[in-house]
């Protein structure tokens, strides 16, 4: 790809970047037409995040078409690889079924009996936290499909306030990007590097894992005690639908193939099989679903897709950014970079530099998962916890600024503990 090219899909990038931070103002636009309208489906579709980088990859792949033929586009395309997109849309919409969402609903609630809080205020402790740990064992974005269709049941529909859902929202984002850095194989921006380097569990847990435990476990009691007054005053409720006990068995079956997808998760082909083989479960075991989301779950992987398009040509600045920096400068600038490119990107940028010190190494992917909750895009998972929860926010759903300033308490205590 020519340098013309390159900086061509920077310019995308940037603008889809400084899209996303306006879909507020697009939705505002669509209220100006009259309802079914052309220009009120227009601007409502331009102030939906998870359609933003997907409609300027696609703007990309046309001008490369035009400027170097069709084939090229066709051959560019080819030459990605969308597994991890895929696997984000099974996994959320496998998570997403009732029978695994009381699974981890039952574990969360049994966690919370063991702390010394009562009714939601435990809960909430708890679910921030066996939450996005279990991403280090089921992957993140499972973790974060599961926390946030758990967090959507049992408070965001409760009418809690905006101060709560948006602190909820940013801890949470903070939480998985750090939450599964207890192993090698959970959190994409280690996945880049592991192999590569030789980071195995128990290298994870010496150098992440307990700093990880450390940090969710800080900026989950400090919000929780932040808002404890709002947490007292709500009923302990149970999941939707969670009267319909599950029989063991269809629940059993569920986790074998979750399993199954998780371990073939670098398998698309493997995954997908086994995936359609799950869509049938699901249909002869109607009687103890809910609706699936699949809607939901191909807007996410559209969103990880066109990042995807747009994230490959960026080598040719990020690169020689990287290499200029000395660890704790690259460490903060990982954590910076990450807000605005997804972290496995940069992750993966840095394994392709050589003779990187063990130091910046460590720097390179402790700024990269430090700073994975800052923005939608930042981590590979939170668009699947900002597809859950956007609704929640009202008509003009999750405000990004909003986001970022509410994430930055949990990742400045992030960012103390991965550093000391």
């Amino acid at each position: 790809m020519g340098l013309t090219l390159e900086i061509f899909a920077t310019i995308c990038f940037g603008l889809a970047l400084l899209h996303t931070f306006s879909v507020k103002k697009f939705q505002h636009l669509a209220l100006r037409y009259k309802e079914g309208s052309v220009g009120e489906n227009f601007f409502h579709l331009l102030g939906e995040i998870e359609v933003v980088f997907g409609l300027w990859a696609s703007l990309f792949l046309i001008y490369l078409g035009v400027t170097k033929g069709a084939s090229s586009a066709i051959h560019y395309l080819e030459n990605q690889n969308f597994t991890e997109p895929a696997f984000v849309f099974v996994i959320m919409t496998v998570c997403s079924t009732r029978p695994v969402l009381q699974v981890a609903t039952r574990l969360i609630e049994r966690f919370s009996m063991l702390l010394p809080f009562k009714g939601q205020v435990s809960f909430y402790l708890s679910c921030l936290i066996i939450g996005p740990l279990l991403g280090s064992f089921i992957t993140e974005p499972a973790a974060m499909t599961v926390t946030a269709l758990i967090l959507l049941e049992r408070f965001y529909k409760k009418g809690i306030s905006n101060k709560l859902m948006y602190a909820t929202l940013g801890l949470l984002f903070v939480n998985i990007s750090i939450g599964g850095t207890l192993t090698p194989f959970a959190a994409p921006p280690v996945l880049m590097v592991a192999s590569k380097w030789n980071w195995d569990f128990a290298f994870m847990l010496q150098h992440f894992g307990w700093r990880a435990l450390i940090a969710i476990c800080l900026s989950t009691i400090l919000t929780t005690l932040r808002f404890q007054s709002e947490l007292v005053k709500m009923k302990h409720t149970q999941l939707k639908n969670s009267h319909l006990t599950t029989p063991f068995w269809i629940s059993a079956i569920h986790l074998i193939f979750l399993i199954g997808i998780i371990a073939a998760s670098h398998h698309i082909t493997v995954f997908i099989c086994l995936f359609l083989l799950f869509l049938g479960l699901v249909r002869v075991t109607q009687e103890f679903q809910d609706e699936i989301k699949l809607r939901e779950s191909l807007l996410v992987g559209f969103f990880l897709g066109g990042l995807v398009v747009l994230g490959a040509p960026q080598r040719w600045w990020l690169e020689s950014l990287l290499t200029q920096l000395d660890s704790f400068h690259l460490y903060l600038g990982c954590i910076g970079l990450t807000a605005i490119t997804d972290n496995a990107a940069l992750t993966f940028l840095g394994s392709l530099i050589p003779n990187l010190s063990e130091s910046s190494k460590y720097a390179l992917v402790a700024g990269s998962v430090v700073g994975g909750g800052l923005t939608v895009i930042a981590n590979a998972p939170n668009p699947a916890g900002y597809g859950i929860l956007n609704a929640s926010l009202g008509k003009e759903g999750i405000n990004p600024i909003q986001l970022f300033l509410n994430a930055l308490i949990p990742t400045l205590i992030a960012g103390f503990c991965f550093w000391i």
